[in-house]
């Protein structure tokens, strides 16, 4: 900054006019603020929450203006980063899932990995919550790929109020699928008929968790996090038991056939639904419904496969940095280690549902915040620890595309179409298939 030293001269005559003159250049561009543009897509709650944050942050001073701009799908701001690449105009950082397929995100000429900006500055001696060694946005050698900021896990939400009323005791639900499967008979046949269990996961609940959480491996290869091996998919007994469980649910109403979107999170958001199995991302919007008195547990597991339960993958998404001049990427890494400072960290993670972005976050939060939460605090806990291998992540190539498959083999086994067993020999297949195409 240009500094001016008037001395005795600033009260001479004719002075002021120099006065004037020199404060306009004070003023002028050396004082205007670097725009951060941030590109995110976030549902409702947890976009107010972060436009919240982001106001606060440009209240606090004046050197940076973060500008937010909400995309409806992820889809919609991907294909608008690969347009804005094309054209140079890109945010400096971007919400972008980490769909299993790291480097496909980190191969992509106008992204930095955050660890390269963690050197100096305020994010140097940041203590992140998610452990190094899983994969979820971290590199083969854990290190952090972006700012962890919306990494969540699934879990099941149970309305309490439901669960009396059926008279169930305890008044939540069970852990493993088979005393499950009682209670959301009683569940139904004592006010939810309509809605026992929901779930907008298909393929994270039936699939990618099936293995995690009655720790098994989901894929070949260490799930893919080997250095030698492409991964497969080896769908077994376990999965043919489940689905066809599955679909028995289904087919004596006892659960809504799940599905991809919003409305089973709404319907359980106004109090319709007895039990949802979704991300823990919607804890922040529940919490804000004054009628719904819920709760969370973890999966439900098969005691046959494991004595105890596992832990599900790490889902969601990062803010990546884009590359940008240095102006910009500075004032950028000002506002990650604004976030990422105690106060703020612990609000995000109160308001959202999102794991911690610090250990901070987590040691910072009373033990008043859980009091209704059931087991929200212990399956949270175990992430900043050392993960088993089944629970590490898993990064197989060509995964959405994949994903997508299984949903529709799914949704076909769910409807009727065919038996769980042809339906999961036809999805290791084309799994299979899609992870060896490039």
């Amino acid at each position: 900054m240009m500094k001016f030293a008037f001395g005795s001269d600033a009260r001479r005559p004719g002075s002021y006019a120099a006065w004037v003159l020199a404060a306009a250049v004070v003023a002028s561009p050396v004082w205007a603020a670097t725009d951060v543009p941030v590109w995110v897509t976030l549902n409702g709650h947890n976009a107010d929450a972060f436009q919240a944050l982001v106001k606060a942050y440009n209240r606090s001073q004046s050197a940076v203006q973060v500008k937010v701009r909400a995309f409806d799908t992820p889809d919609a701001l991907n294909q608008a980063l690969d347009a804005a690449a094309r054209t140079k105009t890109l945010p400096a950082l971007a919400q972008i899932g980490d769909s299993h397929t790291l480097e496909e995100i980190s191969e992509r000429a106008y992204v930095q990995p955050l660890y390269t900006l963690q050197k100096t500055g305020p994010l140097k001696d940041v203590r992140w919550f998610v452990s190094s060694d899983n994969a979820f946005i971290h590199d083969p050698k854990g290190r952090l790929m972006a700012f962890p900021a919306m990494l969540e896990i699934p879990v099941m939400y149970y309305n309490q109020d439901a669960f009396k009323k059926a008279s169930l005791t305890p008044a939540a639900p069970q852990r493993t699928w088979m005393e499950l499967q009682g209670q959301l008979v009683d569940l139904a046949n004592h006010g939810s008929r309509q809605c026992p269990l929901a779930s907008d996961l298909p393929v994270s609940i039936n699939l990618e968790n099936l293995a995690a959480v009655n720790n098994q491996l989901y894929a070949s290869a260490d799930n893919g996090l080997k250095a030698k091996g492409l991964p497969s998919f080896s769908f077994d007994t376990t999965y043919v038991r489940h689905l066809s469980l599955m679909i028995s649910w289904v087919r004596s109403q006892i659960m809504v056939r799940p599905e991809v979107g919003q409305q089973s999170v709404g319907k359980f958001a106004q109090g319709q639904c007895a039990v949802l199995m979704s991300n823990s991302g919607h804890i922040g919007q529940f919490s804000g419904q004054g009628k719904l008195h819920y709760s969370v547990v973890g999966l439900p597991y098969y005691p046959e496969v494991t004595k105890l339960p596992g832990n599900p993958f790490v889902s969601g998404a990062g803010l990546w940095v884009m590359k940008s001049p240095k102006p910009v990427t500075d004032a950028t890494v000002a506002f990650l280690g604004w976030m990422a400072q105690p106060q703020q960290a612990t609000r995000w993670y109160q308001e959202t549902g999102y794991l911690p972005v610090t250990q901070a976050a987590f040691d910072g939060t009373p033990a008043g915040y859980y009091a209704n939460l059931g087991q929200w605090r212990s399956l949270v806990a175990v992430y900043s620890g050392r993960s088993a291998v089944t629970a590490q992540g898993f990064r197989i190539q060509n995964y959405p595309a994949i994903r997508t498959r299984f949903q529709q083999i799914l949704n076909s086994a769910l409807d009727g179409q065919q038996p769980a067993v042809t339906a999961l020999s036809l999805a290791a297949v084309e799994g299979n298939r899609l992870a060896r195409q490039r």
